[in-house]
């Protein structure tokens, strides 16, 4: 049953995402001159960097999921 929800949750959350780049003011003052390689290059290294907090976080809740079903056992 809970392979089933974890599936179907992963499953909307790539349906319904869709992609999105971001600037910070500094990075559009840098790229604003109208430069697209260096304007995908920074989005790209935002997206980048946005990435590994939630891989952490993922990581982390995975542990503690491991851990308690161990501990029930």
């Amino acid at each position: 049953m809970h392979k089933k929800r974890i599936f179907l949750i992963v499953l909307l959350l790539f349906v319904t995402s869709k992609v999105t780049f971001s600037q910070c003011a500094m990075c559009k003052a840098v790229v604003e001159n109208g430069d697209v390689s260096m304007a995908e290059g920074v989005n790209n290294g935002i997206t980048y960097l946005m990435v590994f907090p939630y891989l952490l976080i993922g990581a982390l809740f995975y542990i503690i999921y491991r851990y308690k079903k161990k501990a029930k056992n």
